[in-house]
């Protein structure tokens, strides 16, 4: 096995050219276990910790730019306001020191359907930002962004520089079911975000499918019964009768197998349970905001 150590991003994308069976690796919390268990020998071995860029983020107007190597205690630390569910999501990342050296772009890299990061990207609404050194750069969307069991959508030559993710506008939310509570994978996961400006709710489900996925159809129904309900504007607690259906739609998304962490049927009813649990923690703190902004009851 051979190891390339590239100095910038320019070295790092010219050796992906030259190499593309090259295995990048910053935290290295996947990869060196799938190497230590002979899951996978690769021939290169890119090391990216010296790619300074991968490490910082930028704060827009609108969305964030988190380099792909950013780890997760910065998250936990600086972003917590602007990416409030993948900062919660970030908490149950395995252990302190893990946090410390592990970033989401390893998460999408492997793209496992129990990457904790997942959930929350697609609750967000994020964009993964790819480059090759033939092609530049493209934009793919997170929806798009996982194919199959441990497949992304990134070419054999293209490496993951940042993720763009939407600043929350409204409350978020994330959930992960596991057998201990530190250093474990994920039996399941679920994440959601309110998304006032555009009156949607987005959800992502982790490890109870073959890859990362949304519920969209319980996205539809709530999109549909808030609205029609006057529920963004009125602020009212959710009834009962919403919450049981939207749970029930999201334990109807998932596609999941038995396995030694879990079986498919409990990962259906656990993500079930989350999806009720924390769509009344959401919409308990945005009915809070209003209250806070309107005292008097009032209206925006």
């Amino acid at each position: 096995m051979d190891f390339l150590r590239p100095a910038s991003w320019e070295e790092a994308l010219a050796a992906k050219a030259e190499h593309p069976a090259a295995v990048p690796i910053a935290g290295g919390t996947d990869v060196m276990v799938e190497i230590n268990f002979d899951h996978r020998r690769p021939e290169y071995l890119m090391d990216l910790d010296r790619v300074g860029d991968l490490h910082e983020w930028e704060v827009g107007a609108d969305t964030v730019r988190l380099g792909a190597s950013v780890p997760y205690t910065r998250i936990m630390e600086h972003l917590r306001a602007e990416l409030p569910g993948l900062a919660l999501a970030s908490h149950t990342v395995a252990s302190p020191q893990i946090r410390n050296r592990g970033g989401v772009g390893g998460n999408l890299g492997t793209a496992s359907p129990a990457g904790d990061a997942h959930p929350a990207l697609l609750a967000a609404g994020a964009e993964v930002e790819a480059e090759s050194a033939a092609r530049g750069i493209r934009m793919i969307p997170i929806d798009a962004f996982y194919t199959g069991v441990k497949r992304n959508a990134l070419r054999p030559d293209e490496l993951i520089r940042a993720v763009h993710i939407r600043k929350a506008d409204g409350p978020q939310q994330f959930s992960k079911v596991g057998t201990r509570n530190a250093m474990v994978i994920a039996v399941c996961a679920f994440g959601l975000a309110l998304h006032p400006q555009t009156r949607t709710v987005r959800t992502g489900i982790g490890s109870a499918a073959p890859t990362p996925v949304r519920a969209t159809t319980a996205e539809e129904f709530l999109n549909a019964a808030l609205e029609e309900g006057g529920f963004w504007d009125g602020g009212q607690t959710l009834p009962p009768s919403v919450l049981k259906q939207f749970a029930d739609l999201c334990s109807a998304a998932c596609n999941p197998i038995d396995d030694v962490r879990g079986t498919a049927s409990y990962r259906r009813r656990a993500v079930g349970v989350m999806a009720r649990r924390t769509l009344t923690w959401t919409w308990e703190s945005y009915r809070g905001g209003r209250r806070a902004a309107f005292p008097e009851g009032g209206a925006a």
